[in-house]
């Protein structure tokens, strides 16, 4: 149907801008631009509106006052917010927030990005300037009565329903003077994020109307932008949108500046995060950051998914730097606390999963390996064939063997921007890697030699399943079965990639739109406006009637105020549809769902079903609590008309023929059809090549395109007999196996997330999951929390030796004890053999092991919390558990496992013992929820193993188990030469270091470097006795030491295993702190000799300067509660970078209870958590500074207990830079007594009194 106007759908990537127009005809024009090209136009979408229209009216257009007369109207994606992002290019920005919390943004939730990196690069914030504001109100409720202030203060109903005291009301005449004069120094955009505005706006609200007042251009308040529990979230919300809204908003003048004055009456909207459409006065920083890939997500919902079958679908969308991935099943998944450039957005947001590898990531081979990524060549330089000088790509590979023809692809390359791509360039690349790879083989003794051919098709196998790796976590990590899903393929290099992938994960059909080239362009075309509102809330589901019955003034608000909004833009009412949220969860826990409204009305049956699917689980007698009411107000409009094509009346004939390489097939001589040549109904059998002028796609042989009727390709993927793979090393399977291997693991860990109930496996990802081999030995670890990397193994050992053939299959094993293998006896460890039946015998027997390690809240002993300051015996700090059978006869055994946890409780210690009474756990339900999360990730990893077994067959799998840890050994070898050659050793030489624990225990190491052997010995001998107290650590954790400071120091990604160590001999002395008997306390040497024994070891290579050295285990309860957490410190500073600042180092990465939830749950006020400027050593280069965290308890004889190094002696420097300052731990009594606590203490408390946490800096680098 024609509209007589223009209809423009377009979006603006990083490389290219897609546009897709609608003509006054009816009929319709792609087109594909550069989206930076100053030298031919300012603007990319605005040129090709001008040039479609040029060309249709066969006229010349100005291109700075285009004609905008016949437009109807433009929907524009953009990456114009997330560049900016990525890049740090917003606007000049000042944070108000909340006294005690300058440093909010910056130690966001401690945690450090990447844990092997030494140069730890924190993203950077994105504000300028910092004013605290002296204000402060405290939640009410159960464990919150208590007022801190003598007198009466203020209490309030906050929005959630929540009662509130305000304990100190902001001063205007403050802020007034504060805002004014960074006003005046020339920033105009504000962002307020204040403690618990979340429900309480009045604070924040004073501070806008301030800023307004001042002449603040741009004022982001988090209360009305994302008004949901957690400050840190909502806080870089609210910094996004200061940061990019001015940005956006200068776009859209630049975009706006080149049309005439009929552009005012044009319908211009922006595509939003979660997949609505967004008038254009409306559109904001913090809603556009997903932008570009949400019309995506439109276009293929809209055009692949069948109500009628209701077949789900998976999006995968290949770009030129990176592929992102979704799911549809009738509706748009949401995620609502999403990281995205390291900020934390708090905003609703299609559930994309980005993994780096696209058209342009770069390709290298290292130690024997074939590695695609992360890096990426970009737009510019580009890949090789960009002729630009660039690096060897993705791209290059599928050039070379005839994926891409150089004939079918816009001439838009090399100087003139008119040349075609530069297939000779890639060639000689290629052939120049190929020299170095066959050299690489001849070296290691093998006779082996690569084809550049071989070898470009080993990448795109590499990249293949590289992306394959989110695809299973967006669906057999949350329940579902990949296979069963249509693989929906779009993006300008989806398509050479996706019957591969397809075939790889089971999934029978590949659906491609005829414009999957621009399908995020042309989905912007089938999109609705939106407006989407939410409301906190704090209130107990009963029912569905009377709940929403409660709820019902909060709804009726939300809709009226979404509708309205639709209204303004000219929607009618009958045009106007909302759908009600509810965010659920259940009480005790931080996870919530928001569940859309069903037909029925039963929000508890739905949150049910969907937490069920989600989680694994239920919750038992727990009740639903309702956190946020959400209305989202559709709007739909006008939308692009789908075009039925003309049916095929003759035989289908290929445009060409050309040499394609296959893996199966070699070189062969394939069969091109041109998209627009091909009718509905037309049948092409792989393999062949089908080009349209955005993309190829890549038919795989024993596949077949069908043409529908709207002239899609539906290919129906068949089986194919694998290629057989042998036991010898091939470098390309290599690089598949190390990666199957890692996404096992990675898998088990999200199972274990997501089925866990308590906050320090759920929010605080203190835990680990692992494969091992037939001889226990590590496999792969997915990189969750280092001081269980080694440690784990040795564990796995125990079991095999101490059961040997009384482990039968099913069985699950529990263990924390030392002597076993352990840690500390918080970290429970479950291990589940995979068992696998001979052929031949037909007998089942071990072949891999899979297991689990988690730090549970609270497993008994003397102190709440587990982590007792002062523990002498093992006895007192809980539950030991050498060998358990958990799982037996395929039943989880709760009533042997309470008895255990419980046992400690029943020890009777005779009349001489004079220390605290022992306690059995004091969170038994946590305690057994958790380890049925454990078994499920076991069975996770088990399931996973046996597919891998089925497929490849048990002799290549093992066979390329070792080869994996064979590659690991290589790896650490060639670095082991590094270190001895740089330091001028002989060639056996030694590098020796020393340090001391606060008691004055010594940690020493002599590492001799065999440069010949390219072996390592670390010797421990001098390191101290066995102590009397909990600072101990057993064997294990000194392995998981040395096998961290190896996997940092070869500064690269390699497979994290047994092969580690395989190079390195390990000598600790017998009843020394690192190798202490069965029964000494060991709670300490986790998690803090664990960062001591680091330190030395990274002392002795010369690596960096010390770190905190320290974990800083706070802990706080009684006997109806118990809290655990690790505070951040300073990071030692390298040769090249500073230390980070207020980050988890070494050992540890767990993150930080956010201030709003912690108080929510706890009898306790934060109030202070900040950057201790200055503690970090100075140097060359400076040691990261440590933390302010200060907490106030409102209860009284509350048991507050701390667990600390550093205290005597300060962190290191090296190479002449200075000490790290120590730390210190006060007691702050409410009557103004001050207290040293020293480093390890246990304290009753009252209320008023306050404990402040000081952490100490990491040490410089070289002499300032």
């Amino acid at each position: 149907m024609s509209t007589g106007k223009y209809r423009f759908s377009i979006d603006r990537g990083g490389t290219f801008t897609d546009v897709y127009a609608e003509l006054p005809d009816g009929t319709h024009r792609v087109m594909k631009l550069l989206s930076v090209d100053p030298s031919n136009y300012k603007d990319a979408p605005r040129e090709g509106i001008r040039r479609i229209i040029s060309q249709h009216e066969k006229v010349e257009i100005d291109k700075e006052k285009v004609c905008a007369s016949k437009i109807q109207w433009i929907r524009m994606g953009t990456t114009v917010a997330t560049n900016a992002l990525l890049e740090r290019k917003g606007e000049r920005t000042v944070f108000v927030t909340t006294k005690g919390f300058r440093n909010l943004l910056d130690i966001g939730n401690q945690a450090r990005p990447h844990i092997f990196d030494l140069e730890i690069k924190k993203p950077q914030t994105l504000v300028d300037e910092i004013v605290e504001i002296d204000e402060r109100v405290k939640i009410i409720n159960a464990h919150n009565q208590k007022s801190v202030n003598e007198g009466e203060n203020e209490v309030v109903e906050g929005t959630t329903g929540e009662k509130l005291e305000v304990l100190k009301s902001p001063n205007e005449e403050e802020i007034r003077r504060d805002l004014q004069a960074i006003y005046d120094s020339g920033i105009r955009s504000v962002c307020v994020s204040l403690v618990h505005s979340y429900t309480f706006k009045r604070h924040e609200e004073l501070v806008g109307k301030i800023a307004k007042e001042i002449g603040y251009t741009q004022i982001s308040l988090s209360s009305h932008l994302s008004p949901m529990v957690k400050l840190v979230p909502r806080a870089q919300t609210a910094s996004v949108d200061a940061y990019l809204t001015p940005l956006i908003v200068k776009y859209m003048d630049h975009f706006l500046s080149g049309f005439d004055e009929d552009i005012k009456s044009v319908d211009v909207s922006f595509m939003m995060s979660d997949g609505g459409l967004c008038p254009m006065d409306h559109f904001n920083g913090y809603r556009s950051i997903l932008s570009g890939p949400a019309g995506g997500v439109v276009g293929y919902a809209m055009t692949t998914y069948d109500e009628k079958t209701k077949q789900p679908v998976i999006g995968f969308d290949m770009g030129g730097t990176s592929t992102d991935v979704s799911r549809y099943a009738g509706h748009y998944t949401h995620v609502y606390d999403t990281e995205i450039a390291g900020v934390i957005i708090q905003a609703p947001q299609l559930d994309i999963q980005t993994v780096a590898a696209g058209g342009g990531s770069r390709l290298f081979f290292k130690t024997g390996m074939f590695v695609v990524g992360p890096e990426s060549s970009s737009a510019h330089p580009g890949p090789v064939c960009y002729r630009k000088g660039g690096f060897l790509s993705i791209t290059d590979a599928n050039l070379l063997v005839g994926r891409l023809l150089p004939d079918y692809f816009p001439k838009i390359f090399g100087p003139s921007e008119k040349e075609p791509l530069d297939y000779e360039a890639t060639k000689k690349s290629f052939e120049e890697l190929r020299a170095e790879i066959n050299e690489y083989y001849a070296k290691s003794g093998g006779e082996k030699k690569l084809s550049a051919e071989e070898i470009a098709m080993g990448f795109i196998k590499v990249a293949n399943e590289s992306m394959c790796r989110p695809i299973r976590n967006i669906t057999e990590a949350k329940g579902y079965d990949a296979s069963t899903h249509i693989l929906a393929c779009f993006g300008g290099a989806g398509g050479q990639h996706a019957c591969a992938i397809a075939r790889s994960l089971g999934m029978k059909t590949v659906f491609i739109h005829k414009f999957a080239g621009i399908l995020s362009a042309y989905g912007l075309g089938l999109a609705d406006v939106v407006f989407d509102s939410q409301a906190p809330c704090a209130l107990a589901y009963t029912d569905s009637k009377s709940t929403l019955e409660k709820l019902r003034p909060k709804i009726e608000e939300l809709k009226k105020k979404t509708s309205s909004l639709l209204n303004e833009k000219g929607f009618k009412e009958e045009e106007i549809s909302t759908e009600l949220f509810l965010n659920l969860r259940y009480e005790g826990t931080d996870s919530s769902l928001m569940v859309k409204s069903p037909e029925d009305q039963d929000f508890e049956a739905a949150f049910t079903l969907q937490y069920k699917t989600e989680y694994g689980f239920l919750l038992e007698n727990r009740k639903l609590l309702v956190d946020d009411v959400r209305v989202r107000a559709v709007g739909s409009g006008s939308k692009i008309e789908k075009k039925r094509i003309q049916k095929l009346e003759q035989v289908v004939k290929p445009e060409t023929r050309t040499k394609v390489y296959f893996e199966n097939l070699g070189w062969f001589d394939t069969p091109v059809y041109l998209l627009s040549a091909l009718g509905a109904g037309a049948k092409i059998d792989g393999p062949s090549l089908i080009i349209d002028n955005t993309s190829t796609i890549v038919v795989e042989d024993k596949c077949v395109a069908n043409i529908t009727e709207n002239g899609d390709i539906r290919i129906e993927v068949g089986e194919q007999a694998a290629s057989p793979i042998g036991t010898e090393l091939d470098s390309i399977q290599l690089s598949v196996f190390a990666n199957r291997f890692m996404s096992i693991a990675e898998q088990m860990g999200r199972t274990l997330q997501r089925t866990s109930i308590s906050a320090n496996i759920k929010e605080r990802l203190d835990f680990s999951c692992a494969l091992f081999g037939p001889d226990g030995g590590l496999v792969a670890n997915a990189p969750h929390l280092p001081v269980h990397l080694g440690a784990m193994q040795e564990a796995v050992r125990w079991q095999m030796n101490h059961l040997g053939r009384e482990w039968k299959e099913g069985e699950v094993i529990v263990s924390n004890h030392p002597s076993a293998g352990g840690s500390h006896l918080p970290d429970f460890t479950v291990i589940t053999p995979v068992f696998h039946k001979d052929k031949k015998t037909g007998e089942s027997s071990p072949v891999f092991y899979v297991a689990s390690r988690g730090h549970h809240a609270d497993i008994g002993g003397i102190s709440p919390g587990s982590m007792p300051p002062f523990s002498r015996s093992l006895v007192e700090e809980g539950a030991c558990i050498k060998s358990f059978k958990l799982v037996r006869d395929g039943t989880f055994q709760e009533k042997g496992i309470t008895d255990l946890l419980m046992a400690p409780g029943l020890i009777d210690l005779g009349p001489s013992y004079v220390g605290p009474k022992i306690s059995g756990t004091r969170n038994l339900k946590d305690n057994l929820s958790d380890l049925k999360a454990q078994v499920a990730a076991n069975n996770k990893g088990i399931h996973l193993v046996s597919e891998l077994i089925e497929h490849y067959g048990l002799e290549v799998v093992q066979a390329y188990m070792l080869h994996v840890q064979n590659n690991a050994e290589e790896a650490v070898r060639e670095m082991l030469v590094e270190v001895s050659n740089a330091y001028s050793l002989g060639e056996i030489g030694s590098l020796e270091a020393l340090d001391y624990m606060d008691d004055g225990t010594p940690i020493k190491l002599k590492l001799t470097i065999d440069r010949k052997k390219r072996t390592a010995e670390f010797d421990f001998a001098g390191s101290g006795l066995e102590v009397l107290g909990n600072i101990n650590a057993p064997k294990a954790v000194t392995y998981s030491a040395v096998i961290y400071c190896l996997r940092c120091l070869v500064k690269r990604t390699i497979p994290l295993n047994q092969g580690c160590l395989n190079p390195i001999t390990v000598k600790i002395p017998e009843n020394s702190i690192l190798s202490p008997s069965d029964t000494a306390a060991v709670v300490g040497g986790n998690v803090l000799t664990s960062q001591r024994v680091t330190d030395v070891i990274l002392q002795a290579f010369r690596a960096c300067g010390d770190s905190q050295g320290c974990m800083n285990n706070f802990t706080f309860g009684d006997s109806t509660m118990g809290y655990y957490e690790t505070i951040a410190g300073g990071a030692g500073a390298t040769a090249k970078f500073d230390g980070a600042n207020a980050v988890q180092v070494h050992m540890t990465n767990t993150r930080i209870t956010d201030v709003e939830i912690l108080e929510r749950k706890y009898p306790v006020l934060l109030r202070e958590f900040s950057i201790r400027e200055g503690s970090g050593g100075a140097g060359e280069k400076r040691g990261g500074n440590g933390v302010v965290r200060e907490l106030e308890f409102l209860k009284d004889n509350f048991n507050a207990g701390i667990l600390s190094e550093r205290r005597v002696f300060e962190p290191k420097g090296m190479n002449g830079g200075e000490n790290g300052l120590k730390g210190e731990n006060l007691l702050l009594k409410k009557n103004g007594q001050v207290v040293n606590l020293t480093a390890k203490n246990s304290v009753t408390v009252q209320t008023g009194d306050r404990v402040r946490i000081i952490t100490p800096g990491g040490g410089g680098f070289g002499a300032k």
